[in-house]
């Protein structure tokens, strides 16, 4: 394969302690997939900016800057040595020089907040670059390991498909089980206080199922290799998704699901998972390429 066209993990790391884990998981994904791993650190906007900038505070930005790039680049050589490493240091926004360079990337992992967010749960960064990018984008708040699980959530509608393809791929490359996940909340003009007994010949549930396993079938084919459970029920969506992001390595959502409003960045179920999901989570908008 000719190593220039191949398309890197890109990770974007600013020093935090988030930021690492990011950059942790990135690599591992790059070395999954064979990929370089780009390490993108931003810089002040010198030029725009200068009028603000005391004397010597852009090279105090770029010694820093510098420092990071380095740290993050040996604890990759030393965790993935096999990983062919890129780094860039452009003067933009970070979420800018994400955005840019998710144009040709495999994928974009970030930590869910940087520095300097106080007590946001979610940086506006990693909303932005979630929001307008074409590429899986990876958000790191939570790391878990040793489950062998990827969770993906879907509704049926073919905008779960780039979601359903990406956490196949995943699930293959990392050995793991794959729990396919829909949740169709409770049915209408149902007590809301009355969870329990749910009808059993429910028709809406069961016509979930047949979507899914009609979506599910051909990925199966070519992931043999998977091990998949079918999760459809009635219950919560967004309590359904943070319990199955507890007993997973990552879930995999998508950008929005159906009935979703064109022209909307991202879906409110999506935006809820990536504040208190326990685990890092993928969203892959419904336009993204699927995986083979």
């Amino acid at each position: 394969m000719d190593t220039r066209t191949e398309k890197p993990v890109v990770v974007g790391i600013d020093g935090s302690g988030r930021a690492l884990r990011a950059l942790i998981w990135g690599a591992r994904d790059a070395f999954l997939h064979a990929l370089p791993l780009r390490i993108v650190h931003t810089l002040p906007r010198y030029e725009a900016d200068f009028p603000l900038f005391p004397p010597g505070r852009f090279e105090v930005a770029e010694g820093r800057a510098r420092e990071a790039v380095a740290e993050a680049v040996a604890l990759v050589e030393q965790a993935y040595p096999d990983v062919r490493i890129e780094t860039a240091t452009p003067m933009s926004s970070p979420a800018a020089a994400l955005v840019e360079a998710s144009g040709t990337a495999h994928a974009v992992v970030l930590g869910s907040k940087g520095d300097n967010v106080g007590n946001l749960l979610l940086g506006s960064t990693a909303l932005q670059v979630v929001g307008h990018t074409d590429c899986p984008v990876v958000v790191v708040g939570h790391v878990s390991a040793g489950h062998d699980r990827v969770a993906v959530g879907t509704d049926g509608s073919a905008n779960s498909l780039p979601a359903l393809a990406y956490a196949f791929d995943q699930a293959q490359l990392r050995g793991a089980e794959l729990r396919v996940v829909s949740a169709l909340g409770l049915p209408q003009g149902w007590p809301r206080h009355l969870l329990r007994p749910l009808p059993e010949d429910d028709d809406e549930v069961a016509a979930r199922r047949a979507e899914i396993e009609a979506q599910v079938a051909p990925l199966l084919e070519r992931h043999p290799g998977v091990k998949v459970t079918l999760d459809v029920h009635r219950l919560d969506p967004l309590e359904t998704l943070e319990i199955a992001s507890h007993h997973a390595d990552l879930l995999v959502l998508g950008s929005r699901g159906r009935g979703g409003f064109h022209g909307l960045a991202l879906g409110s179920t999506t935006h809820q998972m990536l504040h208190f999901a326990t685990c890092p989570v993928a969203v892959v908008r419904s336009g993204a390429p699927t995986a083979g």
